[in-house]
This record gives C-alpha cells, sequence and structure tokens, in this order.
C-alpha cells in the first residue's frame, strides 16, 4: 500500500524562515529578550525547535509499557499493614513499599496470605541490620517471592546528620549484604524536596552512586533510585531521561551491567495546606512525567499527605489517579515515547551536560561525603532554595490558591492531624542535615495564625 504523506502538499519551512516571520511579528522588538527565558538550571528555552538546529536523538531505552503503580506502606500495625496491602493490591496496585522503623516487626505476620507471584514487594528499612536482611532473604527465598530491600546509609547521613552507627561500620554491613540480596537504594528525592535545581540534583544523585561504587566490592546488582517529580513538565521528562543516560555512563566505567530501577513519587515541595485539591491536579501531571520519563514504577503521593494520616479515602484518590493514566489515558501503550521531540531531547542533552560538568567538580574536590562533611553540597543548595523561595515570594513563581487567588475564607486550622511544617531538632550531628522544605509554608503559617 502507498504511504500517504499529508505533509508532502506544503513546502519545507526552515528555521531561519521561522526566525525571520517571528522577528517580522515582533515588530523590532529583540527575539532573545522577549522569546528566549532562562531555567534556574542555567538552560535558555527558545521559542520553538527545529530539525535543522535541534534534531538530537539521546537513544534513551525507556520502557514505559512496563511501569508499575507502587503502593507505599508505613509498617506500625502489622496487622493493618498486612489488610491494606492485600485491599491495595485488589484495587489495582502493583507493587509494594513498605517503610519499616525497626527489626521487631514479624515478616510472618507482615507478608500472611500475600501473593507473590508476579508482584514485587520493596522494603525500606529505617535502620541497618545484617539479621533482618537475612530473614527477609530466607523468607523470600522460601516463598518464590521477589523481594528489594531498600538501605542507603549515605542517604541516611544526608537527612538525619549522622550515619546508622559510623561510615566504617555501615560499609562493613553493606559488604556483607551485597552477596545476598538486591539492597541498594539512592534515595535521591530529598534533594529536589529541599530546593536543588535539576543539574544539582542529577550532579547529587551520581555522586551518591559513585561513593557505593567505590565503597563496596563487587557491586553488580541493580540499583534503585528513588527521586521527587516537580511540577515542570518537559524539564522533568527530560531530567528522568538524563538520568538514565548518566547512569549507564557511570556504570560503565565500573563494568556494572544492570539498568538501574527508578521509582518516582511527585514532590513535596509545591503541595499546599490551603485550596488542598489542587494538589490533585499537581501529583497529575508529575505522575505523566514521571511516566513519559521512564520511570520504572510510580508512587503517588496523596492530595492531603501535608496534613493527614494515612487514610484510606486519600490512598485510594491517589491510586486511581495511576490507573486512570494507565487503563484509560492509554500511557503505557509505546515505548520511549519522548525520542525524537526536539524541546525534550535537547533538554535531555543540556540537563546531562551540565550535570556531569558538576560531578566531575564534586569528584575532582573530594566526592561526595567529604563535600558534604565540608557543607559544599548544603550549602548549594540552600542557594538554589532561596532562589526559588524569592521567585515564590514576589508572585512570579505561582501556587494557585495559595499566593494566586487565594480563597479568603479557606480555614484549616482544626484539619491538621499532622505538623506540615519544617520542625526543628536541636541535637549533635556529624553534618548539617539537608531539610526539606515546601515553599508555601511562611505564608500558609501566617495565615493559620490568622485564623480565628
Amino acid at each position: 500500500m502507498k504511504e500517504n504523506n499529508l505533509f508532502n502538499g506544503f513546502e519545507k519551512v526552515t528555521s531561519k524562515q521561522w526566525k525571520q516571520q517571528i522577528q517580522f511579528e515582533l515588530k523590532g522588538a529583540d527575539y532573545n529578550e522577549n522569546l528566549v527565558w532562562e531555567s534556574l538550571e542555567g538552560i535558555k528555552v527558545k521559542p520553538f525547535y527545529h530539525n535543522d538546529e535541534d534534531n538530537l536523538i539521546n537513544n534513551v531505552q525507556t520502557k514505559v509499557s512496563e511501569f508499575k503503580i507502587l503502593q507505599n506502606i508505613y509498617v506500625h500495625d502489622v496487622e493493618k499493614s498486612n489488610s491494606k496491602t492485600i485491599d491495595s493490591l485488589k484495587r489495582g496496585a502493583e507493587s509494594i513499599r513498605f517503610t519499616i522503623e525497626n527489626e521487631t516487626v514479624s515478616l510472618e505476620s507482615l507478608l500472611k496470605n500475600l501473593p507473590f507471584e508476579n508482584i514485587s514487594y520493596y522494603f525500606n528499612l529505617k535502620f541497618l541490620s545484617i539479621d533482618f536482611v537475612n530473614k527477609l532473604t530466607e523468607f523470600a527465598t522460601k516463598n518464590k517471592a521477589t523481594f528489594s530491600v531498600q538501605i542507603d546509609p549515605i542517604g541516611q547521613l544526608v537527612k538525619d546528620g549522622n550515619w546508622f552507627k559510623n561510615l566504617e561500620t555501615d560499609f562493613k554491613s553493606l559488604n556483607q549484604i551485597s552477596a545476598k540480596t538486591p539492597f541498594l537504594s539512592i534515595q535521591s528525592g530529598i534533594y529536589q524536596n529541599a530546593g536543588a535545581n535539576m543539574v544539582q540534583q542529577l550532579a547529587y544523585t551520581l555522586a551518591h552512586i559513585n561513593e557505593y561504587f567505590n565503597r563496596i566490592e563487587n557491586l553488580n546488582q541493580p540499583i534503585t533510585i528513588e527521586v521527587s517529580v516537580g511540577t515542570n513538565y518537559f524539564f522533568e521528562i527530560a531530567k528522568l531521561r538524563a538520568l538514565r543516560i548518566l547512569f549507564n555512563a557511570l556504570a560503565k566505567e565500573y563494568n556494572h551491567t544492570h539498568e538501574c530501577n527508578i521509582i518516582a513519587t511527585p514532590t513535596k515541595r509545591n503541595k499546599t495546606l490551603y485550596d488542598y485539591n489542587v494538589n490533585m491536579l499537581r501529583t497529575t501531571t508529575e505522575c505523566m512525567s514521571a511516566i513519559l520519563g521512564g520511570a520504572n514504577e510510580v508512587a503517588n503521593l496523596a492530595y492531603d499527605a501535608l496534613y493527614h494520616k494515612d487514610n484510606e479515602f486519600g490512598d485510594r484518590i491517589a491510586r486511581n489517579q495511576l490507573l486512570i493514566l494507565k487503563k484509560e489515558s492509554y500511557f503505557d501503550k509505546v515505548n520511549n515515547p519522548a525520542d525524537g521531540a526536539y524541546y525534550i531531547e535537547s533538554l535531555t542533552e543540556q540537563l546531562a551536560e551540565k550535570a556531569l560538568e558538576l560531578f566531575k567538580d564534586i569528584e575532582l574536590n573530594g566526592g561526595f561525603i567529604t563535600q558534604l562533611v565540608e557543607g559544599t553540597i548544603q550549602r548549594k543548595i540552600n542557594e538554589s532554595a532561596q532562589k526559588e523561595q524569592d521567585l515564590f515570594d514576589n508572585g512570579k513563581e505561582i501556587l494557585l490558591g495559595t499566593n494566586k487567588y487565594p480563597n479568603k475564607n479557606d480555614k484549616m486550622k482544626h484539619d491538621l492531624e499532622l505538623y506540615p511544617f519544617v520542625k526543628n531538632n536541636p541535637r549533635k550531628t556529624l553534618i548539617t542535615p539537608i531539610i526539606e522544605k515546601r515553599l508555601a509554608e511562611k505564608m500558609e503559617q501566617e495565615r493559620l495564625n490568622a485564623e480565628e
């Protein structure tokens, strides 16, 4: 059958011709000043992209058709967590992540009557215990289950300011664990939630991973990278694609043969207390970016997660958002959906290049852990966060319902089950921890104080 190309009847228009027409429409105004804008990462964004100038193909293999809906479950009451897991799987969850605070949890009770065929289970451990990992490994082997243990001592240092025990002991334990089960998880979402720009997020994640490559012997197992996804739609798609490019380049240097496994979650940084239903719109576009960017698994954030404890309604709505994207919007039907999109390809290339340059600078200056101890990483993130905060405070970065079109009758003081602001916890730490902070916190505190 002869191909009928509808565009053959049109003359090709070059990028030069487009620019000439744009310049004519501007009536003498400056093209770069009026139509080219610069992101916080220093990337200049053009008004149009054309294959004359931007015909890049980064060849990022994103298996969008295989992305899974991940349900987060915080284990406090084991029996309730077990019931919630069974219910979540019946309602559309495709993989489960348990967050466990201590090693007294009974695995037999937690995992009772759970299906293990074609379901992946993650165990996000807030402690470092060889014995507990051995129990998980034995249980998985006995029940032919797919378990991944998530342990990140560097992530613990970043968030808490201290190691689980100390650097030497933590890495000695990791080297013992590494021979038995997939365990390594990079908790890089904190960089985004603390205000790092995208180039910093990528570079710090890469440097974070590189410390493990250097300190764990024969590290040849799948590595999970947890990322937070913001609301800058196309940039976030490009960020995840750039992350995969950078990881593959780094892994190749260590003869590491596994693809990284990316778990994406919407950021908390732009979420709000007031007009909280808008959070559903934010998380929807962020999940879309995560899927199109190639996340292997997406764990949505409930619209009320800032101020409500875990609840069935919030979890169900968050899960249903992903089910709609997958089952009704057909987001899982095409692999590599961003390939050949000149704008996204250009962003991917620039983010990867800038992040690689920053990564090399970190390594030249002692590596990631050294720069954490010196406070360099914290200072750079604070500088980036303050730039974004200034944009929000001046109304140039908008959160609808908060600093634009707020509902003055909206009251929240009596609905707070959780404290939604940065908590002060003065104590002795090895380093200054990196603190997550939302853009709207100061404004929301003022509104709460003004409520009658």
